[in-house]
């Protein structure tokens, strides 16, 4: 039950923290389609922690 509560919406600035790079980065990735799990919330980004685990764990973010 934990895991759910913790799997809340975060923006661009928790999402580099929780990766631990740059905001510069995470909107590289979304502006070079990279395929990153982003998704727009009215003006914003948002993204979900499980989703970004699993986008890592896939191999995705190791493309240049």
């Amino acid at each position: 039950m934990s895991e759910v509560i913790d799997d809340k919406w975060i923006g661009i600035e928790a999402a580099a923290e929780y990766l631990d790079v740059n905001k510069d980065s995470i909107r590289n990735w979304i502006k070079k389609e990279f395929g990153i799990p982003a998704h727009k919330i009215g003006k914003q980004w948002k993204f979900k922690k499980s989703e970004l685990d699993e986008w890592v764990k896939s191999g995705k973010s190791a493309m240049d």
